[in-house]
């Protein structure tokens, strides 16, 4: 299909096309996802709930697998990360996967382990850097906090706050060269959010929030542990002179979760037969910091749940070695548009541009895994799907990020590829993308999954 929200033919002639109904209800309920998953462990718990209201039912990995746990529909979640498949009834030791990969993080202040500060009779919280965030993005914003306690009891419990913070930016008249001169933040001396008047405890606050989730009361005492970060308290928006951009925090990679949880319940309702693959995604938690955690792309999470499956099918060692050998795996995170106002930064001639599908990511260092058998087979589902596609290669002066692809590629030795849709603004606090494109990466990735 072609995407309805499009240039005009004439040349400085704003054009009148609209994203398509279709394509305006998937953004706005990819907005809808996005806040309801403020931190990894929002987003596992939230594609969780979509899973088992389409049918799929969970698996613990401290049980037993066996060949009936595993066909069917099932999930199974670890920390911020999440696996979800669906395997066709009859599927054995000789199914092979169709997989599609993302990650769950996305940049931002996170709160540290004694996080009371304070100076001039305001309440602050202290953060430290997550990923590469655009610093400047999160001034000037009102933010929450979320993410998971650990209480003294053992219990796990996730929270999220209303606006509770900001990051207030030095005023023009205290910082006079600050528009010719750039600004300069200090990400421990500038970054520092404020929380109130007078003595406050977030700690407090997050025992509060706590005591919300479990129904009892909770004691700051209690909490023994946390990870939570800062996020931003703005809705996702439609804009535009047509509502042809979507506006949104963690679009950078919720916009890729979004699209294969969605794909999956597509593929999953469908009737297949017996020697189809099995359609698996795994969403992956810590990639914009490394992926090396038991719950990222480089610990043994997709692995465990790969050899566990095959298993408790029948096969062995020698069988699951094959099986990867004609599976696939794609690896889905958004990347960047060509940006209008730095036009340099990007290839001269390859230049993917929002609204226009999504991008396979290519990269001669290998830093994304894409080579040309995966090409072909990306190529191949975008065609099945009715879905355009470009393509993205960094400007020879730029080094460009890296994915979960080359990292799964690693470990598994299954063939890879990187794709994604197009951002403006990536590692914002608050990022662009055209309402058009998580539709068609969604359809893209439903195609990807059927073989």
């Amino acid at each position: 299909m072609t995407p309805t929200a499009r240039r005009s033919p004439v040349p400085g002639r704003l054009s009148t096309s609209r994203p398509s109904p279709k394509a305006r209800e998937t953004a706005l309920d990819l907005g809808a996802f996005v806040t309801e998953s403020p931190s990894s462990f929002h987003a596992a718990q939230e594609t969780a709930r979509r899973l088992e209201a389409a049918g799929f039912t969970a698996l613990l990995e401290a049980d037993g697998w066996s060949a009936e746990d595993v066909t069917g529909d099932r999930y199974v979640v670890r920390d911020g990360a999440i696996i979800a498949w669906s395997a066709p009834e009859g599927a054995g030791a000789g199914s092979s996967w169709r997989i599609v990969g993302s990650h769950t993080d996305s940049p931002a202040l996170k709160l540290k382990p004694n996080p009371q500060l304070g100076g001039e009779g305001l309440s602050q919280v202290g953060v430290e850097i997550y990923g590469g965030p655009l610093l400047n993005s999160w001034l000037d914003r009102e933010l929450r906090l979320a993410g998971q306690l650990a209480l003294r009891d053992g219990t796990a419990v996730l929270v999220d706050t209303p606006p509770l913070l900001r990051v207030p930016q030095l005023a023009v008249h205290l910082d006079r060269g600050v528009n010719a001169e750039g600004l300069k933040l200090d990400p421990q001396r500038n970054m520092q959010p404020i929380l109130g008047i007078g003595p406050v405890d977030v700690l407090e606050i997050l025992a509060e929030r706590a005591g919300d989730a479990t129904g009892r009361s909770v004691n700051p005492g209690e909490i023994v542990g946390f990870d939570v970060v800062t996020v931003d308290a703005q809705e996702p928006a439609l804009f535009g002179a047509n509502e042809e951009f979507l506006a949104s925090a963690r679009l950078d990679n919720l916009s890729s979760v979004h699209a294969e949880v969605q794909a999956l319940i597509a593929i999953a309702s469908a009737p297949r037969s017996a020697d189809a693959p099995i359609a698996l995604m795994v969403a992956n938690d810590h990639e914009e910091v490394g992926s090396a955690t038991r719950s990222g792309a480089g610990g043994p999470f997709l692995e465990d749940v790969l050899v566990r499956m095959h298993e408790a099918l029948g096969g062995t060692d020698s069988t699951r070695r094959r099986a990867f050998a004609g599976s696939m795996v794609l690896s889905a995170d958004a990347g960047h548009a060509a940006h209008p106002n730095y036009p340099e930064r990007h290839d001269p001639v390859t230049r993917p541009r929002l609204g226009e599908g999504p991008m396979l990511k290519i990269n001669a260092q290998q830093r994304y895994a894409t080579d040309a058998v995966g090409i072909a087979a990306f190529v191949q589902a975008c065609e099945e799907a009715g879905v355009p596609h470009q393509h993205f290669v960094s400007n020879n002066a730029m080094p460009c990020g890296s994915t979960i692809g080359p990292i799964t590629a690693t470990r598994l030795g299954i063939t890879t590829v990187d794709a994604g849709i197009t951002l403006l603004s990536m590692h914002s606090a608050r990022e662009m993308c055209a309402t058009e494109d998580p539709l068609l990466l969604q359809r893209a990735c439903a195609a990807f999954l059927r073989g």
